[in-house]
């Protein structure tokens, strides 16, 4: 139904990043969403030339903010600069005026600084000095996080973690993805950045994409299967105030997206269980457990819960 406009974006992501086939489709599925993503992996995996390039696909501008102890909220969204020749104030955007922003490093920047993004991820604005302004459409961001045990990193309060969509590993490729890079790059055959900025899509077309998708139909018994899934992930990780409402929607919001990519016109059980662990990992991790347990609760989960 929707293949044919959004496969070739799939194939430029993962061609550009190789062994990141998984990862790329979760980011499209987010955006597809309206929805932002927190990505976690090593450096030096390709996270900001996968979020250059789904931007420069769809038309769209990017910026990168790297994120640090001293960052001031003005740093990200902007501050109004007097100009003494026009005898007032004018406003300066800040990086976050941009289709995507990556947020590197999220976790190394105060609360502060954590609070001011949350509105921007939550209502799509930014007030400063009293004055609200609108993000350009689509808005959509991608976050990197270090380890939260890494020395000079900020928790992100469950506020802000409930606002990505989903959440993606990336890991390091196994040798036999690690040795084609490599001869990617002795051979030059890397793929050309200047054509990968050439845009597949124009952003009123994959917003009317996002539009469709968010009217894919659930059946009634899809989304009791969402809130079984969501209560028994619920009773297993006790976590009542993490797998909330707004869980369920996203759930839901990921599955049609997925729905969408596979060119499907309905949600079906294998979308929901495509995006269930991305969707609640991070929602379900606080520093008193471990991604395994995570991962646990949610395999657990996935199989103790009838398929409708």
């Amino acid at each position: 139904m929707f293949t044919p406009m959004l496969e070739p974006l799939r194939q430029r992501l993962a061609a550009t990043v190789l062994g990141a086939e998984e990862p790329a489709g979760l980011v499209l599925t987010a955006m597809l969403a309206g929805g932002h993503v927190l990505i976690e992996g090593a450096p030096g995996i390709g996270k900001t030339t996968l979020a250059h390039t789904l931007a420069a696909s769809i038309g769209g501008s990017f910026q990168r903010i790297q994120f640090t102890p001293d960052l001031m909220p003005g740093d990200l969204l902007g501050h109004s600069l007097y100009r003494m020749d026009r005898g007032g104030f004018e406003f300066i955007p800040g990086p976050v005026f941009a289709n995507c922003l990556l947020a590197d490093e999220i976790n190394r920047t105060p609360p502060r600084v954590q609070a001011a993004l949350l509105e921007c991820m939550n209502e799509g604005q930014v007030t400063i000095d009293g004055e609200t302004r609108d993000l350009p459409e689509p808005f959509f961001v991608i976050a990197t996080r270090n380890d939260v045990h890494d020395a000079g990193t900020f928790p992100l309060p469950e506020p802000q973690l409930d606002r990505f969509l989903l959440s993606v590993s990336m890991n390091l490729p196994d040798e036999e993805t690690q040795n084609k890079i490599l001869r990617a790059h002795a051979d030059g055959s890397i793929p050309d950045m200047e054509a990968t900025d050439t845009p597949l899509l124009e952003t009123a077309d994959f917003l009317a994409l996002r539009s469709e998708a968010a009217a894919i139909p659930a059946a009634d018994d899809l989304t009791r299967y969402i809130t079984a899934l969501c209560g028994g992930l619920r009773r297993r990780a006790g976590a009542d105030h993490a797998v909330s409402i707004r869980a369920s929607l996203a759930i839901l919001g990921a599955a049609r997206a997925h729905a969408c990519l596979e060119g499907d016109p309905a949600v079906y059980p294998d979308h929901i269980k495509a995006v269930f662990a991305p969707v609640m990992r991070h929602r379900i991790l606080t520093d008193s457990t471990t991604t395994e347990d995570a991962r646990e609760w949610i395999v657990e989960t996935l199989a103790a819960t009838p398929i409708p």
